[in-house]
């Protein structure tokens, strides 16, 4: 930690908490979100679909187990900042490699402790979404205040480009049983770790890469459309690819970002959530098997459930059991389907897992 140097953090609103700078000492700005996930702070701060949000992590202690090689989503942290109560400069695991403290200081991220967060949580539970500032550099609460108000709103903004890889590559062998074409708006590792584990070579594309490159360079038995950051409507070219990949009848899986791509690229409509969905226990109910799911999820935008209704060739497969938002679509007589959730949950429980066999047995029987 940074010797206790004071840092502020502002909200768009004009609420101020006043704590301890963590991280690098520095200025940063984003939307303000909260996570209730109790563990996995290393692999949340990595995943590319909180590009552009500051962070807030509800539960109390954050960076006690240190930080581990292994458990990243991405190369680098994407979260614009982190906000806990209390932050922990040591650690107590053996197979840690280095402090939290380090990795932001590293990764450049900026960050406040030793603030109210319950309150802060409550706040924006009730206001809603909004854009926030943490400076551990700039102390003047009247600038801050001006400056908050010209952070750009999430709504309309496009970061899948910031994230997704600039060059295509492989994962896994030539002798696995089937090809996966993934459209990476910011995936995830363990979204490939679960198709390679289950005999899939996976390539990787960039977003912007044409189905004609996909099907010469690839020739898939299915496509993976990842998670992702931003406002999905603001992505129409990635609109148009899905619904060229899902003319081809090929079965097609899509995860958060992907999800609600597949779902606009079908004529829906997505909107902005008074609060998202972050943490790794949300309840989902699958209307197909009527049984339950403990889900992980970190997303701001949702399907509109109008939408689906006056539509006859989707189905409603999952409903989030919170507020009956829409968490899972397939499309009528197509191998084609997505949920809003993650089912390749790093960390939380794995009861969606089922959702990648589903994908493998749809593209076994287009093979077949």
């Amino acid at each position: 930690m940074n010797s206790e140097k004071a840092a502020l953090l502002v909200l768009e609103d004009g609420t101020i908490f006043k704590g301890i700078a963590i991280g690098k000492i520095g200025i940063t700005e984003g939307e303000i979100a909260f996570n209730t996930g109790m563990t996995g702070y290393q692999e949340v701060f990595t995943d590319p679909s909180y590009l552009g949000q500051i962070l807030i992590m509800t539960t109390s202690h954050i960076g006690n187990y240190g930080t581990h090689p292994e458990e990243i989503e991405s190369e680098s942290i994407k979260i614009a900042g982190l906000v806990t109560k209390k932050f922990s400069n040591g650690y107590s695991r053996p197979s840690g490699n280095k402090s939290l403290q380090e990795l932001m200081e590293e990764n450049n991220t900026v960050g406040i402790s030793d603030i109210d967060t319950r309150a802060l949580v409550r706040h924006i539970r009730n206001k809603g979404a909004m854009n926030a500032i943490i400076s551990s550099e700039i102390l003047d609460e009247s600038a801050l205040i001006e400056r908050v108000k010209k952070v750009p709103s999430m709504s309309g903004m496009e970061l899948s480009s910031k994230v997704s890889t600039k060059e295509s590559y492989l994962v896994g062998n030539e002798t696995d049983s089937f090809k996966v074409a993934l459209i990476d708006f910011g995936v995830k590792k363990n979204i490939i770790r679960c198709l390679t584990e289950r005999g899939c070579q996976v390539k990787v594309f960039p977003m912007d890469t044409s189905l004609h490159e996909m099907n010469s360079s690839f020739n898939p038995d299915g496509f993976m459309l990842s998670n992702g950051p931003g406002d999905p409507s603001a992505m129409p070219n990635s609109i148009r690819l899905v619904k060229e990949i899902v003319e081809t009848k090929k079965p097609v899986f899509g995860i958060c970002l992907g999800h609600q791509i597949l779902g606009l690229s079908q004529g829906l409509k997505t909107e902005k959530m008074f609060n998202g969905h972050r943490g790794i226990n949300h309840p989902i109910k699958n209307l197909k098997t009527g049984k339950g799911e403990i889900t992980s999820q970190n997303h701001g935008f949702v399907i509109s459930a109008e939408s689906v209704e006056n539509h006859n060739e989707i189905n409603i497969t999952h409903v989030h059991l919170n507020d009956n938002t829409i968490a899972g679509i397939e499309l009528i007589n197509r191998p084609v389907f997505s949920v809003q959730y993650h089912p390749e949950a790093s960390a939380g429980p794995h009861d969606s897992r089922y959702l990648f066999d589903q994908f493998i047995e749809n593209m076994n029987h287009y093979k077949n």
